[in-house]
């Protein structure tokens, strides 16, 4: 059997057969659809994009249905037991895992592009001492365009790598720097004798030790973190880096739109929303009402459900362990006893099996940023330190697609005719 459509115009009667390719469509065979000659053709409208695909990637896999999340082919349950942020970070970018003497290049180039420009300290200096670390953060990365105004040689394949290097390194040192700067502490330096995790926990925590030292678990939970949310497709905040980005600025510029797209609560902020939602539950015992209260519309269930997951996000279950592993270091937390408590609930109530309601990777997240101190402001801040790697590597797949053009939907107007203008005075 041809892997083509059939489809008939019924206001005109014409025939047409549209190839088939990997599942999908193309949206402009559907220009040729005309009812007149002078027309432009039938457009396809979906808003938020619920079915469409606006590029061809090679990068992350998702299958819903089935609760599977691919990095490059590799699930991410393997990576998340065996790998480190940093390796992840180059399988993304490089499309394999890398080899020991790859692998060493790698984080050495990561790890001296660490440190950033004194004039950064002064620039986060003028912000009020209230002001959200995500507002700083976008402004800040933003702002590193301008200390490297040769990354615009978007085609030049060494500046390409070295702005990579940079982002990566330096989004750590950014998100601490405006953790501190809302505290009031003084700026600490980065130590590049530690890894990755546990640099960014001392840069954030360090006060007048000599010699910041993690906790094992938390620097292996923090990592395990970085890697499952340093990609997920064509999220909001990808498909913002990717529509920045083919405009062709340079790669800081577009980082800083996908950042500001994952400030919102819809994206970023959403783990920091279920905190806030079991915080108002406050006891096991008030869980039925808060159920009772979702079921009649009156509540709404954060950190449950998804998108494009129709299962158990297994993002989820990885979190979940980890949270285990950070509390048996920090001791138990309240909240998260209701929070288990309302999991079980959920899991068994045909109300939220029917709707294929299952934890998504934002319901423990913020468990474990909360026990490790981390206030909810810096939730969000956090998922941009780790999903830099995925935008950047879905940044230059997209920059070197042939069939990608700068990025410019179409749209059904629903406005006025054509009118003439009429003078002020003469307006009713």
């Amino acid at each position: 059997m041809p892997e083509t459509l059939t489809i008939t115009d019924n206001r005109t009667g014409a025939t047409y057969e549209i190839p088939i390719e990997r599942g999908a469509v193309r949206a402009t065979a559907f220009e040729q659809m005309h009812l007149t000659p002078d027309d432009h053709g039938l457009l396809l409208y979906d808003p938020a994009f619920m079915n469409t695909a606006s590029c061809t990637s090679r990068i992350t896999y998702i299958d819903g249905d089935r609760g599977i999340l691919l990095y490059r082919g590799y699930p991410i349950e393997e990576l998340a037991e065996h790998s480190t942020y940093l390796e992840t970070a180059y399988l993304l970018v490089h499309g394999e895992l890398p080899t020991s003497a790859q692998e060493r290049e790698w984080v050495h180039d990561i790890t001296i592009h660490t440190l950033v420009h004194e004039n950064v300290k002064k620039f986060i200096d003028g912000f009020h001492h209230d002001a959200h670390p995500m507002g700083m953060l976008v402004s800040t990365v933003g702002a590193l365009s301008t200390f490297y105004p040769e990354a615009t040689s978007i085609y030049d394949e060494e500046q390409r790598r070295i702005s990579i290097y940079r982002l990566i390194a330096k989004m750590p040192t950014l998100a601490a720097l405006a953790y501190r700067h809302s505290l009031g502490l003084p700026y600490n330096y980065p130590d590049n004798d530690l890894s990755f995790a546990a640099n960014f926990l001392g840069m954030m925590f360090k006060m007048v030790e000599p010699r910041y030292i993690a906790v094992p678990e938390i620097e292996r939970a923090l990592d395990v973190l970085f890697i499952l949310h340093a990609d997920h497709e064509q999220n909001c905040s990808t498909s913002a880096m990717r529509t920045v980005g083919s405009s062709h600025p340079d790669p800081y510029s577009a980082t800083a739109a996908a950042v500001a797209a994952l400030y919102g609560p819809l994206h970023g902020g959403a783990n920091e929303a279920v905190i806030r939602m079991i915080e108002r539950i406050g006891s096991v015992d008030r869980i039925p009402d808060f159920v009772a209260g979702v079921k009649a519309g009156k509540e709404r269930l954060m950190g449950f459900g998804h998108r494009v997951y129709k299962n158990y996000d297994p993002r989820a279950k990885v979190i979940k362990r980890m949270a285990d592993q950070v509390l048996s270091v920090t001791g138990s937390s309240p909240l998260l006893d209701v929070a288990s408590e309302l999991e079980k609930i959920a899991l068994e109530d045909e109300y939220f099996v029917s709707r294929k309601l299952y934890p998504n990777v934002d319901f423990y997240s913020g468990f474990i940023y909360r026990a490790l101190g981390i206030p909810v402001e810096m939730f969000p801040v956090l998922f941009a330190v780790a999903r830099t790697a995925g935008w950047l590597a879905q940044w230059e797949e997209s920059l070197l697609d042939q069939e990608q053009k700068i990025t410019r939907p179409r749209q059904i107007y629903a406005g006025s005719p054509r009118r003439s203008y009429v003078p002020v005075d003469q307006r009713p």
